[in-house]
């Protein structure tokens, strides 16, 4: 039974490892590790080499894009707000008799004063 159990395991890994291999993980991490190791002058990060050198932005980086994008968010809900405001006035001036014809039924049917 144990030994059932090893080797069902041994399989997972095996699979495992033959996915990272086919989808090119293994040599992309190779890579970087032979690149890190090669550095004369260690990075103080090395989880950062390996994530710049796999194409994660960098910490400076990351910030600036989270600030830009945030003032993105802003402009984008001003430009909606103002895109709505323009497409209801669009919608009144489209449509004046709505309004005109609601006041001309009101005032049709007021009793009028007669003489």
């Amino acid at each position: 039974m144990m030994m059932r159990y090893k080797e069902e395991k041994e399989a997972k890994k095996e699979a495992f490892r033959k996915y990272l291999d086919s989808s090119g993980v293994l040599d992309a991490l190779t890579k970087v590790l032979v690149a890190l190791y090669e550095q004369n002058d260690k990075p103080s990060s090395a989880l950062e080499f390996v994530q710049q050198k796999l194409g994660a932005p960098s910490v400076s980086e990351y910030e600036k894009l989270q600030a830009e994008m945030s003032d993105l968010q802003l402009k984008y809900n001003e430009l909606l707000a103002a895109h709505q405001e323009n497409c209801k006035e669009l919608e009144e001036l489209k449509n004046p008799q709505k309004t005109a014809s609601t006041e001309e039924n009101n005032d049709a049917e007021a009793p009028k004063d007669e003489p």
